[in-house]
């Protein structure tokens, strides 16, 4: 499903541009301030709740781990440490309790050359349909953010799995006020002369039935999905020359509109923290003017991912993204572009927008590993490469690669979700700092 961010929070990311860099350390004492408070309502009371269960292939499950019995330690452990709070006791209940919900939740703030200072509130729980041991983890992921250039941003994301994985429900639902920067077409484009302001509102909505084959991973379905954007202005580019929105087609509003066919193989079982898992979603889109699109055209998706368990509690996992439009013109602000994927989360190392065109191919890796024996504290390193269609030509004439390291912190060790901070560096002095709740990808 396509989708939009503006503050690329994972919902929730931040991106600090290298004018920025002088607020990155405090912005991060803050951050772990922000953290040791809400840590307490980060999870309910989740000690003996779980017994340890395996699914099909005697893997542990992250959610079905005893509390007590489980090595690992999160945010909420440091934060009974800290402040001297009663430990539960040493038993285990043998209780895995369908629809109990795990809840990890992060308030924060932000601050970007583009966005100045924001506040984020970003949220994410977890969840199980019913007591079979092989029924997936569901999870919804929402977010609200505004920041001080009028920005309001709301997302809500979900990836639902009925009893016994019969049903995946995919959601997602974005409102966004957003002032941003484009940047022109294609990959022969420069910051300082293409940069062109823009503002808009959107409504977004995607939402996708599948029904699981029984006996494999596979599910296939259909799904609903619209961008609707309303007025739109814009400021023109730095240059003082007739911007790429202009020569493609402005207009003070846009629609897509249509009804796709999605295949997906998802052999994950936490869709949070993936491990040992292959993930593999086709969508193909006819948006049609009978469905309220403004022009007709198709639209394509192919993402992939692979998840290899290197050692104890270390991934190495793959993501190829790749994003067409074909046998027609989509509005310009639906175009394939940097940080657009549905959970805004690819390209980093560079601004979101950077890149625009009508077909965008998009590669990267990255090894996961635990710094502490307890698995609170590990760390990632990352390489990716875009490559955008020139317009009007609609060839691949550039490759944008860009690498970095992270941090990670365990704010919740039922869901294995992680608080994400990572420093991407790319080419042509792009460089920023991205922060997650739960796993890029």
């Amino acid at each position: 499903m396509t989708g939009k961010n503006p503050t690329r929070v994972n919902e929730h990311v931040l991106f600090l541009m290298s004018s920025g860099r002088k607020n990155t350390k405090s912005f991060l004492c803050c951050c772990a301030l922000v953290l040791c408070v809400s840590a307490g309502l980060a999870q309910s009371d989740t000690s003996a709740r779980y017994q340890a269960r395996k699914d099909s292939t005697g893997i542990l499950d992250s959610l079905a781990v005893c509390a007590k019995r489980d090595s690992q330690k999160d945010i909420v452990d440091v934060y009974k440490w800290v402040f001297k709070r009663k430990q539960s006791a040493e038993i285990c209940e043998p209780s895995k309790k369908a629809g109990k919900l795990d809840i990890a939740f992060l308030p924060g703030f932000s601050y970007s050359g583009v966005t100045g200072i924001g506040g984020v509130i970003s949220a994410n729980g977890a969840y199980y349909a019913d007591d079979d041991p092989n029924t997936k983890l569901s999870a919804v992921n929402t977010s609200i953010g505004y920041t001080q250039n009028n920005q309001t941003i709301i997302t809500l994301l979900s990836n639902l799995w009925t009893k016994k994985n019969k049903y995946n429900i995919l959601g997602d639902w974005r409102y966004y006020k957003y002032p941003e920067y484009t940047y022109g077409l294609g990959g022969h484009t420069s910051i300082a002369e293409n940069a062109d302001k823009v503002d808009y509102s959107n409504l977004i909505i995607h939402e996708a039935l599948l029904r699981h084959i029984p006996g494999s991973e596979f599910c296939v379905g259909m799904a609903y999905n619209m961008s609707y954007h309303w007025n739109i202005s814009e400021s023109g580019t730095a240059n003082g020359q007739l911007s790429d929105f202009q020569k493609y087609g402005f207009s003070r509003t846009s629609m897509s509109s249509g009804l796709s066919v999605n295949a997906l193989y998802d052999s994950r079982k936490n869709s949070i923290h993936p491990s040992d898992a292959t993930y593999a979603s086709i969508y193909f889109c006819p948006n049609s003017t009978l469905l309220g699109s403004d022009h007709s055209f198709n639209t394509l998706m192919i993402d992939l991912r692979k998840y290899f368990n290197i050692g104890k509690n270390n991934v190495l996992a793959f993501w190829s993204y790749d994003w067409m439009m074909f046998n027609g013109n989509a509005p310009y602000l639906d175009l394939p572009s940097t940080g657009w994927d549905p959970y805004a989360n690819m390209g980093r190392g560079y601004l979101q927008s950077r890149l625009r065109g009508k077909n965008l191919i998009y590669l990267e890796s990255e090894f996961r590993f635990s710094l502490t024996p307890s698995d609170l504290v590990g760390g990632v390193v990352f390489a990716n490469a875009q490559a955008i269609t020139d317009w009007p030509q609609n060839k691949f004439n550039t490759l944008y690669p860009a690498a970095g390291a992270g941090l990670r912190i365990k704010v919740n060790k039922h869901s294995n979700t992680n608080i994400c901070l990572d420093y991407g560096f790319g080419i042509n002095g792009s460089n920023g700092l991205f922060i997650n709740l739960g796993e890029v990808f």
